[in-house]
């Protein structure tokens, strides 16, 4: 589970650095669901499959001159 850290926590979890407000973290979804619970973290939606879309090139058409 991803979360969004809404306070700072001091020490280190799994010998890193608790992120600063406003910093992601992956938990598990036990871990993730107390510290959205106890109101030091909101849930981050996750996008499955996320793709990035690009415009198609554009056409050249035969006799068209190219704009420069």
């Amino acid at each position: 589970m991803k979360v969004c850290m809404n306070v700072a926590i001091s020490g280190t979890r799994n010998g890193e650095p608790w992120p600063s407000v406003g910093g992601e973290v992956v938990v598990g979804d036990a871990e993730g669901a107390e510290l959205c619970a106890a109101g030091l973290a909101s849930p981050v939606a996750e996008v499955a499959n996320a793709e990035k879309k690009t415009a198609p090139k554009a056409e050249v058409r035969a006799g068209s001159k190219a704009r420069r």
